[in-house]
């Protein structure tokens, strides 16, 4: 009887080593049915966590992508995380109230565009460019839509806060990546820049998405109560 509860376990520890097979087709709707129930972009470090271990992400989400590319949906990547958005020649069909639309003035969708391209920016350095002042309301607006956010502090006098945009800004313009943003001739094609473009303008390429610069130090929880984003944390009268 020994033998044979011997076997039985040794049978069981098999079953606990070798890994269930799954075919392509299986991966793949795994991978699928995690990016459709996420309300967010799914990273692939999550995809990675519930397919089989050794299992090449971005080849599958590849091949995903390959397939929703002639359909009303596609499957996108932006920064390094995947969702499903609707298709951009069809997106005259989807039809939103006009209280939901937030349209940007002239000013904010300037301070966008320069923060976009120039990004780690400073406030400084942004009216520098614009040849005029910056009202806070104008930063607040691209805050509140989610578009802009504080990198961290210039490591020069003063320590001025950093901007740059955000992930929802790479999602709502269908960007993969801050270097997937038009370039001059695109511009120009565009009919966005004047056929009298002074000689030597350069549109900037922009710089990393997350990562801080060798002139930037993080943003701390004293800096932010500064900024007025978090209360005080010091001891009250009570």
């Amino acid at each position: 009887m020994s033998q044979i509860e011997d076997a039985r376990d040794d049978d069981a520890a098999v079953d606990d080593i070798v890994p269930v097979p799954y075919s392509s087709e299986e991966i793949e709707r795994i991978a699928e049915a995690l990016v459709f129930a996420s309300a967010e972009p799914v990273s692939e470090a999550f995809l990675a966590e519930r397919l089989p271990r050794g299992e090449d992400i971005q080849a599958v989400m590849q091949r995903l992508a390959g397939i929703y590319a002639s359909r009303g949906v596609n499957l996108v990547k932006v920064a390094d995380r995947w969702a499903f958005r609707t298709a951009a020649d069809l997106s005259f069909v989807i039809r939103k109230d006009d209280s939901d639309v937030k349209k940007l003035s002239r000013a904010a969708l300037e301070v966008l565009a320069i923060i976009a391209y120039h990004q780690p920016v400073t406030r400084a350095e942004i009216e520098d460019i614009r040849g005029v002042q910056t009202s806070r309301g104008t930063l607040d607006v691209l805050m509140e839509a989610g578009w802009v956010r504080f990198r961290g502090r210039r490591r020069s006098p003063g320590r001025p806060v950093t901007l740059g945009t955000t992930g929802d800004f790479l999602d709502h313009f269908g960007l993969e990546e801050l270097r997937d943003l038009p370039g001059l001739e695109e511009l120009k094609g565009a009919g966005l820049l004047s056929g009298r473009i002074p000689s030597g303008f350069s549109v900037p390429v922009p710089g990393g998405e997350d990562e801080l610069s060798d002139e930037e130090d993080p943003i701390t929880q004293l800096d932010l109560e500064e900024l007025g984003l978090l209360p005080p944390t010091g001891d009250g009268d009570g």
